[in-house]
Parts: structure tokens; C-alpha cells; sequence
């Protein structure tokens, strides 16, 4: 969330339950006190993130 700008706690929890439903990012919850949550990309999402990041470079270069 840090590095996003200006995103609601809500639209950032819901924007990571979509990806986590459709199967690019792994959600694991720790049993610590304060509660943590870690999410990280399945073998999918990053297969995704390769082959989007040219795309991405090549729009922000317009």
C-alpha cells in the first residue's frame, strides 16, 4: 500500500481478492499480533508480469 499513491484500503483489498481469485497472487495470513498479511505472485502472475512489463515500458514512453 506504501507504494501506491492515493489508493483506498478498500479498493486495494478488493483489487487483491479479484487477483487472488483469478490466480496471480497468493495470500498467506500470519497468526501474529497485529494480524499481517503477505501476498505474492503465483507462478502464473508472474508469468504475466514478463510478458506485460514491455507493454508497460513501451506506454510510458509515449
Amino acid at each position: 500500500m506504501e507504494h501506491l499513491n492515493k489508493i483506498s484500503p478498500k479498493s486495494l483489498t478488493d483489487r487483491l481478492k479479484e487477483l487472488e481469485t483469478e490466480g496471480l497472487v497468493k495470500r498467506e495470513a500470519f497468526a501474529e499480533i497485529p494480524p499481517r498479511v503477505e501476498y505474492s505472485l503465483t507462478q502464473d502472475g508472474v508469468e504475466l508480469r514478463r510478458l506485460i512489463m514491455p507493454i508497460m515500458k513501451w506506454a510510458s514512453s509515449r
